[in-house]
């Protein structure tokens, strides 16, 4: 009968060139392995190999034979592969899916805090818009979430995070940067970018102005508060954004000031309630809750300057 050796020992064969290497691959003796193929032939019926000057050559069936094995080690090999990669996160994984704007403002400096506690996990970050975000989280998908949006997605919960005003953003040279805070009449006449008009903080925005009786000139519109800041940054005109995303241009031609008017922007986390419960959420909380802590100092600290 075909055994699992005889396989190992005609692998080993086709893989060495000789009996001599296969043994010594297999740690074995030279005989040993020369019986094992014996048995292997007679079992199946025919000769595996001819002896042409001293050297084995396969014969035909014998290089099929082959390429059945092949592609059953590939299987093995996938297996071993992957039980070598589950090894390497030895240290356990973590996924967040979150909006875009935060994979560049909180979240980096949040996982380098969390990497620097847990150098053995892995971690993966999903950028995604809404309605997919809040549709993947409801489906279980990650083990958090970020989003601006207060209500919670079904099957998940939701926890506040971090919560501060929108700002007022400004280019090199504006008049206005002069002015320690800024109030909606100060953008009577002024250009102005601002976000689709989707979106609801474009929504809420545009209608302060019109409470207010405020008129300004819209220039550009844009989707995201980074190319906001591109173009504010340009001298196309003034815009409000979130602090997050305006924090990373403060120094690169982009001035902020705070707004008489508040504007709250927050972020909160959410967690699905349906999830296999991972140990490592609650580590990365506490490096959340660090980086969001830095942020309210790093912007204290710039709104100090803009008044000084």
């Amino acid at each position: 009968m075909l055994t699992h050796r005889h396989i190992e020992v005609f692998r080993a064969v086709m893989i060495a060139g000789s009996v001599t290497r296969a043994a010594e691959l297999l740690s074995t003796s030279q005989p040993t392995v020369s019986r094992e193929l014996a048995r292997m032939e007679q079992g199946i019926g025919f000769a595996l190999f001819e002896r042409v000057h001293g050297r084995l050559r396969p014969t035909m069936p014998a290089l099929a034979l082959y390429d059945e094995i092949r592609q059953s080690y590939a299987g093995l090999e996938r297996v071993a592969s992957t039980a070598a990669r589950l090894r390497a996160f030895r240290g356990g994984q973590l996924s967040v899916i979150a909006l875009p704007a935060f994979s560049h403002s909180i979240l980096p400096d949040a996982f380098r805090r969390f990497h620097d506690r847990h150098p053995g996990v892995s971690l993966s970050l999903e950028a995604q818009e809404s309605p997919f975000l809040e549709e993947w989280l409801t489906a279980q998908r990650y083990d958090l979430g970020l989003t601006e949006h207060d209500a919670a997605p079904a099957g998940t919960r939701v926890q506040l995070l971090l919560q501060v005003d929108e700002v007022c953003v400004l280019p090199d040279g504006h008049a206005l940067v002069a002015k320690p805070e800024i109030d909606l009449s100060d953008f009577e006449g002024q250009a102005f970018v601002s976000l689709s008009s989707s979106d609801p903080y474009r929504i809420q925005i545009d209608e302060a102005f019109a409470e207010a009786g405020v008129l300004r000139r819209s220039i550009v519109e844009t989707p995201t508060a980074v190319s906001v800041c591109t173009f504010v940054r340009q001298g196309l005109g003034l815009a409000i954004v979130n602090p997050l995303t305006a924090l990373d241009f403060v120094g690169q031609g982009l001035h902020i000031r705070p707004l008489r008017r508040s504007f709250p922007f927050r972020v909160n986390v959410v967690f699905p309630e349906h999830r296999p419960a991972n140990p490592l959420v609650d580590a990365f909380m506490a490096s959340l809750t660090a980086a969001a802590d830095a942020i309210k100092r790093q912007l204290a600290s710039c709104m100090a300057q803009g008044a000084a």
